[in-house]
């Protein structure tokens, strides 16, 4: 019989009670009853509740480093690649939507951590950037993304779509505008190669010609 991995367990528990009821009202009794745990399990792997919460929510970054890694070995060119990545995020974010909003609401917390947490969830996140930014890199490669942006960079952009996807367009746009498809059209065009200034001039040069009575 394979061990039993008592830390996830107890984060398990905490992704479900984090999530239902608001943060001060849990404590580690309930965390200790939802994970069928002693409460001296718990410190085992966790110095408080602040702590398992965090240690919860950075786990997420992990999950998806791990999902985009994936995607990323299925092959094909460039936009089958990020198609496959940003289906695979969005999937967590769908099936996973408790930790989801975890990892949410310590993003809008971080701003306030100080010394180690501080550097323990720039570099988690910095983890999924950067693992996003590889699939990115592949389309430099074939000269479908611009070339004068980082692509950790581009990498922060599309996640920011996909969140705003999940988070702020889940009940108000109709199905077909949340496609991911069109995420992907939509940031490839806006990332793609920029026209060279001369081409620009002269594109506006033919617009004011065409404009003139």
């Amino acid at each position: 019989m394979a061990k039993r991995d008592r830390r996830a367990d107890i984060m398990r528990a905490a992704e479900s009670l984090f999530t239902s009821r608001r943060f001060h009202e849990i404590t580690l009794d309930d965390v200790v009853q939802e994970a069928h745990v002693g409460k001296g399990t718990i410190y085992r792997y966790f110095r408080d509740k602040d702590d398992l919460f965090f240690q919860t929510a950075t786990s997420g970054f992990d999950e998806l480093c791990g999902l985009v890694a994936q995607a990323a070995g299925d092959g094909g060119g460039f936009q089958q690649q990020l198609l496959a990545t940003v289906r695979r995020i969005s999937e967590f974010f769908g099936k996973r939507r408790q930790l989801f909003r975890m990892m949410q609401s310590e993003e809008a917390r971080a701003h306030w951590f100080r010394g180690d947490a501080r550097q323990s969830w720039r570099q988690q996140r910095r983890k999924l950037i950067s693992a996003v930014g590889q699939v990115i890199q592949a389309g430099v490669a074939e000269g479908r993304i611009r070339p004068d942006v980082p692509a950790e960079v581009l990498a922060t952009f599309l996640l920011g779509m996909l969140r705003t996807r999940a988070r702020d367009l889940a009940d108000e746009v109709a199905p077909a505008h949340r496609s991911l498809e069109l995420v992907v059209e939509l940031f490839i065009r806006g990332a793609g190669p920029a026209e060279p200034p001369a081409a620009v001039s002269a594109a506006s040069a033919e617009s004011l010609q065409n404009a003139r009575p």
